[in-house]
């Protein structure tokens, strides 16, 4: 009895100790070029498709900021040094062409003052000196080169006359000596910016005043929008192209501009292309410097969109899978046209509703690889 249990004991442990026999799992196979998974196969779980749509309009995202229009600013800054004696106009008053911002004490314009009498005083006594010698050669005692170096004389002293006080209107000045520099808005607009305190002195040739002019006066009803593009999208933008744009400062609201110019050149720091469109603001709701994201929405282009993880390159061409029934993948030449960092436009080779592996391509093209 006892050397049965024992056998019946070994027979037990015996069996408890045999591992199960493994399903074989059935593998993929290339028939014809095509990848074919058998029925059911759990391989199928780690490729998935995409339907294959039209191409249509492309939408162009780019960043930008929102500017004064410079054919609408003037930057004013002093053509004479001098001490700043009164202010006239404040940041947002609005302002007409030739109303003053504010005056200074100039001897640079009182200079310029006397330039224009010392000019009067010259020209008066050539323009007598040349009477009296016209009246001496009528009566032949004075020559005709006198006559005609007193007519000189008299040209040239009215030539600077009339540059002393053409110098003086442009700055609003006049012969008398007053020393009171006046400076004037040249357009009409509204004073956005001011650099300027009582008493300040000031030269109009420091670099600090070239950096900072003492005032700008633009027309915020008028303003520039200027983006950032890059290579890429260059043969996408065109002149006279409208441009949608968001501010976070109004969420949920979409401006519009239109594109006047795209630069020539691409910055060499940021290796983008500048362009600048002009927009309406005669809500005044945007602001100068402001931050804004455009979008540009191109013509409807031909052929289809793929994801961009769907082409793959095998040499210096490109492929996509095609689906052509379940567990049953193509590999299929194409033609790709523009791109974006998402999609492809396949030009040749695809239709739309045809369905292509998006995530699963590089296991495929292993399949086929180790069956040849």
């Amino acid at each position: 009895m006892l050397v049965l249990a024992a056998l019946a004991i070994s027979c037990l442990l015996a069996s408890c100790g045999e591992a199960p026999k493994s399903a074989t799992t059935v593998q993929p196979r290339v028939d014809a070029g095509r990848v074919v998974f058998p029925e059911g196969s759990p391989q199928l779980n780690a490729i998935t498709v995409v339907t294959v749509q039209p191409a249509g309009p492309l939408t162009v995202r780019l960043p930008g900021r929102v500017s004064w229009n410079e054919e609408r600013t003037v930057r004013v800054v002093p053509a004479f040094a001098g001490r700043v004696t009164d202010i006239r106009a404040r940041p947002g008053d609005s302002v007409r062409a030739g109303q003053v911002l504010a005056t200074f004490a100039s001897p640079d314009f009182a200079s310029a003052q006397a330039d224009a009498q010392a000019a009067e005083t010259t020209a008066g006594f050539a323009e007598k000196a040349l009477t009296r010698v016209r009246l001496l050669a009528d009566h032949e005692v004075a020559s005709r080169k006198e006559l005609q170096s007193a007519e000189a004389d008299a040209a040239r002293a009215h030539s600077e006359l009339d540059r002393a006080r053409t110098r003086l209107a442009i700055y609003g000045g006049s012969a008398k000596i007053d020393a009171t520099y006046t400076l004037r808005a040249p357009i009409a607009g509204t004073v956005v910016e001011r650099n300027i305190n009582p008493g300040q002195e000031f030269r109009p040739d420091s670099g600090a005043m070239l950096e900072r002019p003492l005032f700008v006066v633009t027309d915020p009803d008028h303003l520039w929008l200027y983006l950032d593009a890059t290579e890429r999208d260059l043969r996408r933008l065109k002149v006279g192209e409208e441009v949608h744009f968001r501010t976070p400062a109004w969420p949920g609201e979409t401006f519009n501009a239109l594109v006047e110019q795209v630069s020539d050149f691409v910055d060499p720091d940021s290796r983008t292309i500048k362009v600048r469109c002009s927009l309406s603001n005669r809500d005044r709701r945007l602001k100068g410097e402001m931050f804004v994201n455009a979008e540009l929405e191109t013509s409807p282009r031909e052929g289809v969109a793929v994801p961009g993880k769907a082409v793959f390159l095998l040499g210096d061409r490109h492929f996509v899978f095609v689906e052509e029934g379940k567990g049953r993948f193509m590999p299929l030449e194409v033609s790709t046209g523009p791109d974006t960092t998402d999609t492809v436009v396949v030009t040749q080779g695809l239709s739309s509703g045809q369905r292509v592996v998006v995530t699963g391509s590089l296991f495929l093209q292993q399949i086929i690889r180790t069956t040849q």
